[in-house]
């Protein structure tokens, strides 16, 4: 009887024509309305067969019916314990039941209960409405992009990066601390950004940017007193101790409007670095990890409009509560 469930799905997708070994996956694009929603699941921490958990899924369940995203991305951390397997099942079964389009990138714990990141993403790639991806001959696993198209599907709109942001250091001179974003990763961003600028005629596409655990600027951002800043922090960020100059380097491609992160998970902030909002998402797990956000679980929620550079943003918690919603950049120039 061992994953009957997720066999069964699987076997009827295929019975009706919908899942085959070269399955179309979907196209992602703004509604008719211009709208483009994302619900940001971060540090499911999911433990198979523990009641703890069921937290997760109920306010999984509970964003999803109320927000009815386009997308969800999952920011890493989202099993905590063997066997691997029937954790993700779990943790993915939300989206994976109402078929919403969703993507994921691993945090530093995904491939410690048994299985490693590539053997990880071998099982959960072919999950029809699964938008991960992977680029060959670069440091990491879930490294992709994920073009949003205009809503009549003629051009690309808008740009979603998601990075694989490692697990722990490998440097025998940096003996503890959290991995970094390599420089082979950061010089495949800017390949694509210039390639994306390009064909939108020099000018770069409004783009976000996904990982796990947050670089070293948002600590900068935080300690800054006249900064834009909404939220709870808890916490100093755990970034890594090397600084690979990603945050740079978005600021010099001019693209990426903000870039979402999980990975401590009672920080909820969001903060103004140079013009790039750094957005922490909701801790979404249950009581299998440490959890003390006020107010509980939840998610974050970005809605993009087409044909414009800005987004708003807002979390959503335990009974359908919404708080601390943020307009980039519109608010930011009430803090000028």
């Amino acid at each position: 009887m061992k994953n009957i469930s997720r066999y069964l799905n699987v076997a009827f997708l295929l019975l009706v024509g919908v899942l085959s070994i070269n399955a179309q996956k979907p196209v992602l694009k703004f509604n008719a309305d211009k709208k483009f929603k994302i619900v940001q699941f971060t540090d499911v921490h999911w433990i198979y067969n523990d009641a703890r958990s069921e937290v997760a899924g109920e306010r999984m369940n509970e964003i999803l019916d109320a927000e009815k995203p386009d997308l969800v991305i999952y920011t890493g951390d989202i099993i905590f314990a063997k066997p691997a397997k029937e954790a993700m099942d779990k943790a993915l079964e939300p989206v994976v039941s109402r078929n919403i389009p969703f993507a994921l990138t691993w945090g530093n714990h995904d491939d410690e209960q048994g299985m490693t990141r590539q053997e990880l993403y071998e099982y959960v790639k072919d999950l029809p409405t699964n938008l991960t991806s992977t680029v060959e001959g670069i440091t990491g696993v879930t490294n992709y992009i994920l073009p949003v198209k205009s809503n009549d599907g003629k051009k690309d709109a808008t740009v979603l990066y998601v990075f694989d942001s490692n697990s722990y250091s490998t440097l025998k001179h940096v003996t503890d601390g959290y991995g970094w974003i390599a420089l082979d990763q950061i010089n495949w961003y800017v390949k694509s950004s210039q390639a994306y600028a390009a064909q939108n005629g020099g000018k770069p596409l409004p783009s976000l940017a996904f990982f796990h655990i947050p670089i070293p600027e948002y600590h900068e951002a935080a300690r800054d007193e006249n900064t834009f800043f909404v939220g709870t922090r808890k916490e100093i960020p755990c970034s890594p101790k090397i600084n690979t100059g990603l945050g740079a380097t978005m600021l010099q491609a001019g693209d990426v409007m903000g870039v979402f992160v999980g990975h401590d998970h009672v920080n909820d902030y969001v903060a103004n670095w140079k013009g790039i909002m750094l957005c922490y998402g909701r801790y979404t797990g249950g009581s299998t990890v440490y959890h003390d956000i006020p107010q509980g679980n939840g998610a974050r929620i970005i809605e993009l409009t087409e044909g414009e550079r800005a987004f708003k943003t807002w979390e959503r918690i335990a009974g359908g509560k919404i708080i601390n919603e943020v307009n980039y950049p519109a608010d930011l120039r009430k803090n000028d």
